[in-house]
């Protein structure tokens, strides 16, 4: 439709028309004044728009738009001033509309265009679709589109006259496309150290005390800590946090504790002491300090956790920063410190206590001596060698990682405890910080590790030599009664990997972690206001640009929190918050737990003492089987969730500190359940619970490529109990799959109890199968006899 042509509509449009239409035929002007530069300027205008798009493009990195998510534009109904555009035309001809549609998506000129304007052929393709329902089963259209269709089928204008209208209703269905730029500009994570300007308004001294394990080095910055007149130590663990915190205040220093959980000020009245310990994500980057300690600095490296490193070394605000940690950190936080214009002092430490390999295996657990520390990697390995120590008389500690700290204390005690009978520790890597112990020998019951990639990916590798250093050096700790450390295998084979491994150089860490703030998520939501969380996640990382020393850590926990709890009517900070709980994804109360606290907080109804102990069904009875246990493990964890949105959201988490007093008497529950754990384990196996056993050598067998000698002997450790519990003939494969399902958390309570009595029929129909071996089972020799006598 032409220019003079709309013109002449306008003039000729009857004075007792209502003013409606006429405002609608003036957008129609405006519209193909913007859009056709020139009488018929449909050429120039697309290359002025492509020209332009690929210049505001500026090179940026295509978009993943498999991310871009497409809204529903629902079709116009009837209108309650009619047709107008029918009235100033004629009605359309949808057949006539099909064709000129098809012969739109149909041309090259028309899918370059859409490119030029970030359409790439999947977008371009939905975008259509859409368009092409909207028009198709719309009522009435808007005028400005039912004029051109018309146009187009009179031919008095060019099919390619309908991409403006095509790209108005593109980006209303992707609206990402409208603000492509604003994302990027939101999402520009580079010169991170300009994010934290107190610390940049003052020159800093960045101390690095490099060592391994048993070195000293941690040691030598709390010095400095506690000398200062302020100060605040960041920690991986809330029992490194902790310990700081009781060292503290004993040597006279008064010192508050901060984590995640929990909040304690030392001064009666509630002033906050100069000193404080705290989790590394706790430290606040505005209060200054006269020295600041960050322990384990390398883990900055962390594919989930490392941006809580890269906040603390950028962003406290401390004359003098004292970095404990492996030398394999010290390149990258020399190069992080050149852009601050800060300069690091490296101070080298060495070993404080020798430390051999031993040329030996320990192949038995007859072969075990008091001050041994076995390490497993797996739950199913930790009950099976505690077990099977349990049958040769002798008695041991159990330390893993989801236990509550409080128990991983009173075990780490007990196995300390000169005078106490046990003298074998059982345990993963939770070791590996956060624990005094005194080790004579670590003994790697297998050295392949589950892990999680920098994508999110699960992997089964043999464990790097970073956390082979850190494991074998909790053997003869300069403070402990062993001056000198052992480390060895369990298995022959596994001894040669072992010193490959501990031999090998550590790689220096190339990146440090970010990760997004709560703010530039909301401005990403302003822009993209119908997107869900997850997505807006994963649009912001996409869109990210780094400097090459840094990436953006896996958000794949905070996407599964957020889809979680997607349906919950919440504003976008508040389901930021929840997002960003720390929870254990694998435990199914604890998830279902969050999601409860969500609805609750959503219809404005206080999580109080009394709802959670009805909803945790206390008081909870002490465990009588491993899967008891495992239950009580998620109801600490879902006690400590309540404790950390307790410090986020006060009013609808108030009772805080009676729920505090709840969990240390949980805790003491765990804790005689784990002093008590060869009993739970022996009732597991015998309920048809665990078949630990069999479980662990098919998982070494499978995983760390164990040799059938191997495989033999690790077969030949089976208990007698473990032998009675082995259910015979076919429900063999269906006993072991309840037994990795129970251990992986994949069980619900309701169901595990389903299981549980089951089992137990079956035992019992078993058992009376045993008592009468003559006499077959009715129901079952019936069709045997049936299925023989109809092969016959």
């Amino acid at each position: 439709m032409s220019f003079p042509r709309c013109a002449l509509l306008w003039a000729r449009l009857p004075a007792g028309r209502p003013a409606g239409h006429r405002a609608a035929l003036c957008s129609v002007l405006r519209a193909r004044v913007e859009t056709l530069p020139g009488a018929l300027g449909r050429v120039s205008a697309i290359a002025s728009a492509s020209s332009s798009s690929s210049s505001a493009s500026g090179g940026s990195k295509a978009p993943n738009t498999s991310l871009f998510v497409p809204l529903t534009v629902k079709p116009q109904g009837p209108s309650a001033d009619g047709d107008v555009g029918a009235e100033l035309t004629r009605p359309l001809d949808k057949n006539e509309v099909k064709k000129i549609l098809d012969k739109f998506y149909k041309r090259k000129e028309i899918q370059k265009l859409g490119a030029d304007y970030g359409l790439d052929a999947r977008l371009f393709h939905q975008a259509f679709i859409s368009f092409r329902n909207y028009i198709m089963q719309s009522h009435s259209l808007d005028v400005d589109i039912h004029i051109i269709l018309n146009d187009i089928c009179f031919s008095a204008a060019h099919v390619d006259d309908l991409f403006p209208f095509f790209l108005r209703h593109a980006k209303q269905i992707f609206p990402v496309l409208e603000c492509k730029d604003d994302l990027r500009k939101i999402s520009d994570l580079r010169i991170p150290p300009n994010w934290y300007p107190e610390a940049r308004a003052i020159q800093r001294k960045i101390i690095f005390h490099s060592g391994p394990t048993n070195s000293g080095k941690t040691y030598h910055a709390i010095q400095k800590y506690l000398s200062a007149k302020s100060g605040v130590y960041c920690g991986p663990l809330k029992l490194l946090a902790h310990e700081i915190f009781e060292k503290s205040n004993a040597a006279g220093v008064p010192c508050d504790l901060v984590t995640g959980e929990e909040r304690v000020t030392i001064d009666a009245d509630g002033k906050q002491a100069a000193h404080v310990a705290c989790t590394v994500e706790m430290c606040s980057v505005t209060t200054p300090y006269e020295v600041a300690v960050i322990d384990e600095i390398q883990m900055i490296k962390d594919p989930a956790r490392g941006w809580a490193w890269t906040r603390a070394l950028l962003g406290l605000c401390a004359e003098e920063v004292h970095l404990c940690g492996e030398s394999a950190a010290i390149d990258l936080v020399t190069e992080l410190m050149y852009t601050t214009g800060e300069e690091v002092e490296v101070r080298n430490y060495k070993r404080l206590t020798p430390i051999s390999v031993l040329d030996h295996a320990l192949e038995s657990l007859d072969n075990l001596r008091p001050g041994d520390c076995i390490v497993c990697f797996s739950k199913n390995d930790i009950y099976s060698v505690s077990r099977q120590i349990e049958i040769r008389g002798l008695e041991s500690a159990v330390i893993y990682g989801s236990l509550p700290p409080g128990t991983k204390l009173a075990q780490a005690k007990k196995f300390n405890d000169p005078d106490d009978p046990c003298k074998i520790l059982v345990a993963t890597d939770a070791i590996g910080m956060g624990l005094n112990l005194s080790i004579r020998r670590i003994i790697f019951y297998s050295l392949i590790k589950p892990t999680i990639n920098e994508k999110g990916e699960k992997e089964i590798e043999p464990i790097t030599t970073s956390q082979a250093l850190q494991i074998a050096g909790r053997a003869g700790r300069f403070s402990s009664k062993y001056k000198e450390g052992e480390v060895t295998t369990m298995n022959r084979e596994d001894l040669s990997l072992l010193k490959e491994i501990l031999n090998r150089h550590v790689d220096p860490i190339k990146a440090a972690g970010l990760h997004p703030t709560a703010e530039q998520i909301e401005m990403f939501a302003y822009h993209l206001p119908d997107t869900t969380l997850a997505n807006l996640i994963d649009i912001f990382v996409d869109f990210s640009q780094v400097d090459g020393q840094y990436f953006v850590c896996n958000m794949d926990d905070f996407k599964f929190s957020a889809e979680l709890i997607q349906h919950i009517p919440l504003s976008l900070r508040v389901r930021y918050v929840f997002c960003t709980a720390p929870i254990n994804k694998k435990q199914p109360f604890v998830c279902s737990s969050l999601l409860q606290f969500a609805r609750q907080y959503s219809r404005n109804e206080p999580l109080t003492f009394s709802w959670l102990r009805r909803y945790i069904k206390w008081p909870l009875l002490p465990p009588k089987n491993i899967k008891d246990l495992m239950d009580l493990e998620a109801v600490h964890d879902v006690l400590d969730l309540y404790l950390w949105l307790s410090y986020r959201f006060i009013d609808m988490f108030p009772d805080a500190s009676l729920i505090r007093d709840l969990q240390k008497e949980l805790d003491g529950v765990i804790q005689d359940g784990v002093h008590n754990i060869t009993k739970l384990i022996k009732i597991s196996e015998s309920h048809k619970l665990l078949n630990l056993e069999s479980l662990s050598a098919e998982n070494q067998s499978r995983l760390s490529g164990t040799s059938k000698g191997q495989a033999r002997r690790m077969r030949g450790t089976k208990t007698l109990g473990s032998k009675a519990a082995e259910p015979p003939g076919p429900d063999a494969g269906e006993k072991s799959l309840a037994s990795r399902l129970v251990q992986q958390g994949l069980l619900t309570a309701d169901m595990l109890k389903q299981l549980e009595k089951e089992w137990l029929t079956q035992q019992t129909e078993h058992g009376k199968d045993r008592t009468e071996p003559g006499t077959p089972s009715p129901s079952k020799g019936t069709r045997r006899k049936k299925k023989e006598s109809d092969s016959d």
